[in-house]
């Protein structure tokens, strides 16, 4: 499910992009019209067959199973760096533009900041502003369903040839009941952070953008930086609560070979290095600048409470998918 939303958001940006190289096929060439093109095709071919085949455990013709296997990893791997670099360069061009003079930055692409002969090409009707607005927007979804598809082929890779012993994995059918109490709760104040976190950000994105005062850029910071970290505080209280309770469950844990929670973990931890990488040079930055405010004291708070967060989710986490059912 989660694969065909990102799959439907990414034929709508290839859709755009169709769009927007349109707009300028007299100086373009024909490679930047037809890449798009293939790149739906090859979302349509892959989301089919993995919707198809993902819980396949194959047994014949293992080598080229696993070599075509590998070709698609590679190959979602290849598109989700080519959408990240394209992505990057954009915003970079958009700062460019942003901070310098039109002749300074006319001099910088011509002398080797250009990432594409796009840049020579004038977008002056709404149509092509549209186009080309709409499809970097929609740049994350395709980024998402390249990792998406990665993490399903290589679950898929990893059962080529595998044999399940199926007496010792009791299937579990879980029953979702929307209205029991704790189920109902915990949706209810998950939607409630999930619209105050976005009305946050639009607020903020609007003042900081829009206003040319420090001081309603202080408030919108401060606003910021509070609501993320009164949101991971509870996060953070609510995930040591889990892993107490986990302490009092009498179910065994599961040390079976299982590939998906393998991946799972691994990539709960990679992703995790990340933020933390960010916090880290953000806790530097703010202990060697000077003077120190009260936005700085509000930023370290949330860098540190953000490691916190990340290592109690992955904690619960991480012991939860060793849970056997119960």
């Amino acid at each position: 499910g989660g694969l065909i939303l990102f799959a439907i958001f990414s034929l709508v940006m290839d859709v755009f992009k169709i769009g927007y190289y349109s707009s300028f096929y007299s100086c373009l060439s024909a490679i930047k019209i037809i890449y798009p093109i293939v790149q739906a095709i090859f979302v349509v071919v892959q989301t089919y067959f993995l919707w198809v085949s993902a819980k396949d455990c194959i047994h014949v013709h293992l080598n080229v199973t696993r070599c075509g296997l590998m070709l698609t990893l590679t190959t979602n791997l290849a598109v989700w760096m080519s959408a990240v670099t394209d992505e990057s360069v954009h915003k970079a061009h958009s700062k460019l533009k942003k901070n310098m003079t039109e002749e300074i930055f006319r001099w910088l692409l011509k002398v080797g900041m250009r990432s594409s002969s796009v840049e020579e090409c004038n977008c002056n009707s709404q149509i092509c502003q549209i186009f080309k607005n709409g499809y970097f927007w929609l740049y994350p979804f395709n980024i998402e369903y390249s990792l998406f598809a990665s993490a399903m082929v290589y679950v898929m890779w990893k059962n080529v040839g595998r044999f399940i012993d199926h007496h010792s994995h009791h299937v579990q059918r879980l029953k979702f009941r929307l209205f029991r109490r704790t189920f109902f709760v915990g949706i209810m104040l998950g939607l409630i952070i999930l619209v105050s976190g976005l009305g946050v950000l639009i607020l903020y994105e609007v003042q900081v953008n829009s206003s040319a005062e420090s001081s309603k850029k202080s408030q919108a910071l401060t606003m910021y930086y509070i609501f993320n970290i009164v949101c991971l505080s509870l996060m953070s209280l609510v995930c040591i609560g889990g892993s107490v309770i986990y302490r009092f469950d009498k179910r065994d844990m599961d040390r079976h070979k299982n590939p998906t929670r393998t991946l799972d973990v691994a990539l709960l931890m990679g992703a995790a290095l990340g933020q933390y990488a960010i916090s880290y040079y953000s806790i530097v930055a703010i202990v060697a600048s000077t003077p120190r405010d009260t936005i700085s004291a509000l930023n370290l708070t949330y860098a540190l409470l953000m490691i916190a967060q990340h290592t109690f989710q992955n904690v619960f986490i991480i012991e939860g998918l060793h849970r056997q059912p119960p």
